[in-house]
């Protein structure tokens, strides 16, 4: 899975501060704390029909992490959404968007990880652009990374945070062998998330997930449990093996970007019929049905 270039996006114009930046002219300082140390928390944002599907569950994710991390003065959601919705207005955006907020640390007086160098507040990105869903529908072909996720003692998973190089080595490992995407497991050796997206896994009608234990609290990953209990569909979180995965009858994976996208393939082992299987297909159905009735309207 390789995403292109957008021609809409050409001309995009990018939130840095409440500066709206042509794409070839934004830019934060060499001193700014993601720069130096990946010092920032991001989400990911999807917008449907003039609505972001989730708005006020990705700012409170967006505010706890910055408060686990100390960061002072962190802009209110008020502010936050009328950056957004400058931002999607000044790119005539209305559907089909993926918006990736960041906020950083802010500047440092000097280059440092002490957090004590940053004087001048906490910097906001609004990064809109026209992105649809980026994975294939047909079907996600994983490979089992031999890096694990670090558990809370080491790096707390539900801070948010823009230091993603664990992911990027698994996603490394998943390119050159291939596939998709990578699936990580946890220390104890069981499964964990993928690179970019929480894992399901449906065996005789029941859903299963992993525990967020090692994982971020997905925002998508609660909507499809949401949905499931609605649904009366069997649903559970569960300590989840690779042995589980291999005789599974289907399996898919979730995310802001990615929506829901089946996956079909594990280490060259065939998933279930090796196509998107019935509840995949279901819920994935209902997951339309919500972000195109639900979210807070920006535009």
């Amino acid at each position: 899975m390789l995403q292109t270039f957008d021609e809409r996006n050409r001309e995009l114009l990018i939130n840095i501060n409440g500066e709206l930046l042509h794409r070839d002219r934004a830019g934060i300082s060499p001193f700014d704390s993601a720069v130096q140390g990946g010092d920032a928390v991001w989400e990911g944002l999807r917008l449907y029909s003039g609505r972001i599907f989730k708005l006020h569950e990705h700012l409170a994710r967006l505010r706890r992490s910055a408060e686990a991390l100390a960061f002072t003065e962190i802009p209110d959601d008020e502010e936050i959404i009328e950056q957004i919705r400058r931002t999607v207005a000044a790119n005539k955006m209305h559907d089909g968007v993926h918006i990736r907020l960041t906020l950083t640390r802010g500047v440092k007086i000097t280059s440092g990880m002490d957090p004590r160098l940053n004087c001048s507040g906490p910097i906001l990105i609004v990064l809109a652009e026209h992105k649809a869903p980026v994975y294939a529908r047909t079907g996600l072909s994983l490979i089992t990374s031999s890096i694990r996720r670090p558990p809370p003692e080491i790096l707390d998973p539900r801070i948010h945070h823009a230091n993603l190089l664990n992911s990027i080595l698994a996603k490394i490992e998943a390119n050159n062998a291939g596939a998709d995407d990578a699936l990580m497991l946890d220390l104890r050796g069981f499964v964990a998330e993928t690179n970019a997206t929480h894992v399901f896994m449906v065996k005789e009608g029941a859903v299963r997930t992993s525990y967020v234990l090692a994982c971020p609290e997905g925002i998508t990953r609660a909507a499809v449990l949401e949905i499931c209990a609605a649904n009366h569909i069997p649903c559970a979180e569960a300590d989840l093996t690779l042995e589980n995965v291999y005789r599974a009858d289907e399996m898919f994976c979730t995310g802001t970007m990615g929506e829901l996208a089946a996956v079909t393939k594990v280490d060259g082992r065939t998933i279930g019929s090796g196509e998107p299987g019935p509840l995949t297909q279901r819920l994935t159905k209902l997951f339309a049905e919500r972000t195109s009735a639900e979210g807070v309207l920006v535009v």
